[in-house]
């Protein structure tokens, strides 16, 4: 799974780099437990009260003053009942990575992050149906029993079992499915560049010297002799499909990020938060 994606918590896809207000898709679709980094200062909602032990306890979601319907798009509703769901599936994840980081919580922000992601992928569904794509019930089963095996999951039915313990009901997964589905058939019309070796080499060079400097303040592992040695670091080919993989879902990023902003343009939205 990816930490961030476009339509549902749990089903990894190409993720939108958005989060600046212009309908960035990061973390969109009704069940999305993909998290926006928390933003920092501003409300003191979602402040972690230190309890007497001296570790800040954890905080809860403000869902109470969520309307009925949070934004409308082109004349279809995000209800309430969506939008809280997406946002106590992610509230976790987003109160843990703020303990870590020490940084306070912004419920507000967060919440408006949260509506624009959603606002986004209902743009893309949207534009999806209108170049005809759709997606069968043989192609939600296939998209779940791949989903299941590339979460380490036995099956379908236990994926499902998963996702009912964490409050997402059979039928809001299926849906999200079936609007994953039809965006994974958007993606594989957008003119993408293949990513260069170039490009591949500067990532590559960035992340080995990212490691050294991690690893420069740390102590030395032991050889078979009792001497410091270096860990080893993958040359470049070994390193190749990874790297390929990640420059070409950041480029899928990047279209998504320019398709929702064209669609937005265009678009009657209207956030209620």
């Amino acid at each position: 799974m990816t930490s961030v994606a476009l339509v549902g918590s749990l089903f990894g896809l190409a993720a939108c780099g958005g989060g600046d207000g212009e309908g960035g898709a990061e973390g969109g679709g009704s069940s999305s437990a993909a998290a926006s980094q928390p933003a920092s200062g501003g409300s003191s909602e979602g402040a972690q009260a230190a309890p007497e032990d001296g570790q800040p306890s954890m905080p809860e979601p403000d869902v109470e003053n969520v309307p009925e319907v949070v934004a409308t798009v082109n004349g279809e509703e995000i209800s309430g009942e969506e939008f809280t769901t997406a946002y106590e599936g992610q509230f976790q994840q987003m109160a843990m990575q703020s303990q870590m980081s020490g940084q306070e919580m912004n419920q507000d922000e967060m919440k408006k992050q949260l509506a624009e992601s959603m606002v986004g992928t209902e743009l893309l569904v949207q534009d999806a149906k209108e170049q005809g794509h759709e997606a069968s019930e043989e192609d939600i089963n296939a998209f779940l029993e791949q989903t299941a095996e590339s979460s380490g999951v036995a099956s379908v039915d236990e994926l499902l079992a998963t996702f009912e313990e964490q409050g997402f009901s059979e039928e809001q997964i299926r849906s999200d499915a079936e609007k994953q589905v039809m965006l994974d058939q958007s993606i594989e019309q957008l003119d993408i560049p293949k990513p260069s070796d170039e490009e591949l080499k500067e990532l590559y060079d960035s992340s080995v010297a990212a490691q050294s400097e991690a690893q420069g303040g740390a102590p030395a592992e032991e050889g078979a002799e009792g001497e410091s040695a270096e860990p080893e670091t993958p040359s470049f080919e070994e390193l190749k499909p990874q790297l390929e993989q990640q420059v070409t879902s950041q480029k899928e990023n990047e279209a998504l990020t320019k398709r929702i902003a064209e669609l937005r343009e265009g678009a009657e939205v209207e956030i209620k938060l």
